[in-house]
């Protein structure tokens, strides 16, 4: 049963009981001395609230007009440049002060080397408004005009050649296209087809699958049409290369083209929708006859096309993702290093 209100008009004669023992013992003159300590100490709290709130405000107005600045630089066109080095700086605080400081700190001392497109080498003491620790050399990237500063990065860069060797439309053609070539579609099928569906079945069992396959015939035999069907089994991007645009006039171009078409097939790779990347390389006599000790520039640079092409098969940088399937009508005149194991080593 509740009891009614006390003399006070309290409701609730337990109301006491709520206050600490130390308070009921103290006097009228300790009572208000209590009273007057925590009036201050109200009073400093709101004070503290008002400085934290003007202080808010005066960042909500720096932010704002730091986004106007921001949005006031960043309007097109950028000038366009590469990252040519990644800097650790060490930050020297006796001659920073305040936000350049921080800034600096928040940036982990992160710095950047540039050469834009006018041919200017550029160091850049904080990178700008994308994170160092997202770029590395060689990055294409979006800089202010006037200061430099590395606005936005910027897609890969590739021949417009080698673009143009992406086939777009998904190859239609199957393996019931083609007949009388039951052997060699079984082979294509345990070279190519099986390392890029099933790969985990060669990791169990420890086997290097076959990085490329030579097609070799007379004209007219279905090579190509193998590479497509091939294609579309895995459900692969396919590049179809002809030797013969490899070879170019100036020295180290058609090594270029060949750099960047396997560069284009590494960045397709990325894709999970995607099983893999199908580079079909036709003509390949074109590139890869028999190196011989030849005076004339255009043999060394065919020469340095197909050292080119070695290397991406079983370089460094090679990718198990992508296989390379080559077809030519003169097996007879290939360089025995096409040939040799981990490169065209399936005929």
């Amino acid at each position: 049963m509740s009891k009614g209100p006390d003399e006070n008009g309290l409701e609730g004669g337990d109301i006491w009981g709520e206050i600490e023992p130390e308070i009921l013992g103290m006097t009228n003159d300790e009572l208000k001395q209590r009273i007057r300590l925590l009036d201050n100490e109200i009073r400093i709290m709101r004070s503290d609230i008002t400085r934290i709130n003007h202080e808010s405000q005066t960042q909500r107005e720096r932010i704002k007009e730091n986004n106007e600045k921001v949005k006031l630089n960043k309007q097109l066109p950028y000038l366009v440049g590469n990252v040519v080095e990644i800097l650790e700086m060490e930050n020297e605080d006796d001659e920073q002060d305040g936000a350049a400081a921080d800034a600096d700190v928040g940036r982990k001392g992160k710095s950047a080397v540039i050469k834009t497109s006018t041919r200017q080498t550029i160091f850049l003491s904080i990178p700008g408004l994308v994170d160092a620790e997202k770029l590395i050399p060689n990055d294409l990237v979006g800089t202010n005009k006037d200061s430099y500063l590395i606005l936005e990065k910027l897609p890969a860069e590739y021949d417009s050649r080698v673009k143009a060797m992406e086939v777009d439309e998904k190859p239609t053609e199957d393996y019931n296209d083609i007949g009388g070539l039951d052997k060699q579609i079984q082979e294509l099928v345990e070279a190519v087809v099986l390392p890029m569906t099933h790969m985990e079945r060669f990791l169990a069992i420890g086997i290097q699958p076959p990085k490329g396959v030579l097609l070799y015939g007379p004209p007219g035999t279905g090579k190509t049409l193998l590479a497509r069907a091939c294609a579309k089994q895995t459900d692969a991007i396919f590049l179809k290369l002809a030797a013969p645009q490899l070879v170019q006039m100036f020295i180290g171009d058609g090594a270029k083209l060949v750099r960047d078409a396997f560069e284009l097939a590494k960045e397709k790779c990325k894709d999970k929708s995607k099983g893999g990347a199908i580079i079909f390389i036709d003509e390949l006599d074109a590139i890869g006859t028999k190196r011989f000790g030849g005076e004339q520039s255009g043999d060394r640079e065919v020469q340095r096309t197909m050292l080119e092409l070695l290397n991406q098969l079983d370089g460094f940088t090679s990718n198990t993702k992508i296989k390379v399937i080559a077809a030519t009508n003169r097996p007879d005149v290939l360089d025995p290093a096409l040939l040799r194991s981990g490169r065209l080593d399936r005929k």
